[in-house]
């Protein structure tokens, strides 16, 4: 067996840039060994609490140093690491803790309202740390991490999922190790010298392995953003000369939206590398973007079952507009007959189908759920729920999530197609396509807008929305129900909610 430890991540670096600052979090810098220092201190108290090789560990924080602090030292004691989103209530956090086993919650002191309650009801200790890792009468630092199997797991996030509880998606070290290596090196590209900007949330998969993980693994440097907004993304991308930037696209909307309220391109910063993913990006959003800031948006495709990077544009291979670029290196991507799930019947380049995934980002299983695992996997070929095309270089394009899927009137409606239209209507800012009830067509579409404040050419209307997607869209595409909200619901990861927005959307229609 070969042994592997995520923990090397951070180790490497530390012992190859030991003087290189490693994270800043709140105007605060550690360097690579302080952190990785920190770590083995904070490792040598899980194993003085009991906590040993396998274990599970959950981390409840913010990102602070607090988290990269807490999972290199879960990982150094040979546990697993469980990250909790920070959004869950104390019985969403009780489901987490009891289906994964954890042992230990390590929680940030602003969320121990509801880290403890829900720790409480199970009666797990808590730890919690100071804010430099030290607490009085600790023992003394691990001499170094507690290596494990590559194929051991690492790493357990509890997908949101739309139906019944949350399923344990189990992550192994060389998942984790892989994916964060090859999108460093041969997808987004980082470098040793950057500094990157870290606001998506480090419970979050893509936070963790794209952002964090793929930093720490080039002894790069990465900037702490607690709570994102454009305004504050703006301010700590000038104040440390920011150049690389990962988001989904809410993140890149407010970003465009912070920028043009402060005047526009003149005193912008340049970026030199940004990637997107978790969401589609719509192509207008880009636009405007790539021409605010100089620059190209590197869209890419991933989910936490695959560690996450399956697919991405990057300066390799260069970018194709609409499509979330080629599998990259040790990725296999197939797109498979929809008509026949359960077979491996791969369908000719251009066809739409379900995509498949495989190679060493693939997921070992749901925890404790053989008959989930069963049923997302084919032949060695994981089962993503997304539909797409692959064209004849190899570039993926998402069309929708089956389960986002509009069925109106017998014909399929892909909320993302109509959305890239919607995008473009002047007065609308942000649109979410969903289908909603109808006792005649089984389903209707309907457009969900937030309308755009700095528009000047009057109040875009539900009626101008639905004439100019009319003369754009198919018959059965275009939508004939507009709603207008101040905001989205979103997740933890700041993609939209379409569950909760069908939800809100349908109340409304019954109270009308």
């Amino acid at each position: 067996m070969t042994t592997l430890s995520l923990a090397a991540i951070l180790e490497g670096s530390a012992r190859k840039y030991p003087h290189k600052t490693a994270v800043i979090s709140g105007g605060t810098s550690y360097t690579y060994a302080e952190l990785w220092q920190q770590a083995l201190g904070q490792a040598a108290e899980l194993q003085a609490a009991g906590i040993g090789p396998g274990d599970v560990v959950a981390i409840m924080s913010p990102n602070t140093v607090d988290f990269p602090r807490s999972y290199f030292a879960v990982l150094a004691a040979g546990a697993v690491v469980v990250p909790v989103h920070l959004l869950l209530t104390a019985e969403e956090v009780v489901h987490v803790l009891r289906d994964s086993g954890a042992k230990l919650l390590i929680c940030h002191p602003s969320f121990a309202e509801v880290g403890g309650a829900a720790a409480g009801e199970l009666d797990l200790p808590v730890l919690t740390s100071t804010r430099d890792g030290e607490t009085a009468g600790a023992p003394e630092p691990l001499p170094t991490y507690v290596t494990r199997q590559a194929e051991d797991p690492a790493v357990v996030f509890y997908t949101s999922g739309t139906t019944g509880k949350p399923k344990g998606a189990i992550l192994t070290h060389v998942n984790m190790v892989m994916n964060a290596t090859v999108s460093a090196v041969d997808a987004n590209d980082v470098h040793h010298e950057d500094i990157a900007l870290g606001c998506l949330p480090l419970f979050h998969v893509f936070g963790q392995t794209a952002s964090m993980n793929a930093v720490f693994r080039l002894g790069a440097t990465l900037v702490l953003l607690p709570r994102f907004s454009g305004e504050a993304a703006l301010e700590l991308i000038r104040e440390h000369h920011v150049d690389v930037f990962h988001g989904v696209p809410t993140m890149y909307h407010q970003l465009l939206a912070a920028a043009t309220d402060q005047g526009g391109q003149a005193d912008l910063p340049r970026l030199r590398l940004c990637v997107s993913g978790g969401a589609a990006l719509p192509q207008a959003v880009m636009e405007r973007f790539n021409a605010a800031f100089d620059m190209t948006i590197y869209e890419g495709y991933g989910l936490s079952e695959t560690s996450p990077v399956v697919s991405t544009n990057n300066p390799h291979s260069g970018v194709k507009p609409g499509t979330v670029g080629p599998a990259i290196w040790g990725v296999d991507v197939l797109v498979n007959d929809r008509n026949t799930p359960g077979t491996l019947n791969p369908v000719p380049h251009g066809e739409l189908g379900e995509i498949l995934v495989r190679g060493h980002n693939v997921f070992a299983g749901y925890l404790g759920n053989e008959e989930a695992t069963a049923e997302a996997m084919i032949e060695g070929w994981f089962r993503t729920g997304d539909l797409g095309t692959l064209d004849d270089d190899g570039f993926l394009t998402i069309v929708d999530r089956t389960k986002d899927v509009i069925i109106r009137g017998g014909f399929n409606v892909y909320p993302r197609e109509v959305e890239e239209v919607l995008i473009r209507c002047p007065g609308i800012a942000q649109v979410a396509v969903i289908g909603i009830p109808d006792d005649e067509r089984g389903e209707e579409v309907c457009a969900v807008v937030i309308r755009d404040t700095g528009h000047d050419g009057g109040e875009v209307t539900e009626e101008g929305i639905i004439a100019w997607a009319l003369e754009r869209l198919a018959k059965h595409k275009y939508p004939r129900i507009v709603r207008f909200v101040d905001e989205f619901p979103l997740g933890p990861s700041h993609k939209v909610l379409k569950r909760e927005l069908r939800r809100n959307v349908s109340e409304g229609e019954n109270r009308r």
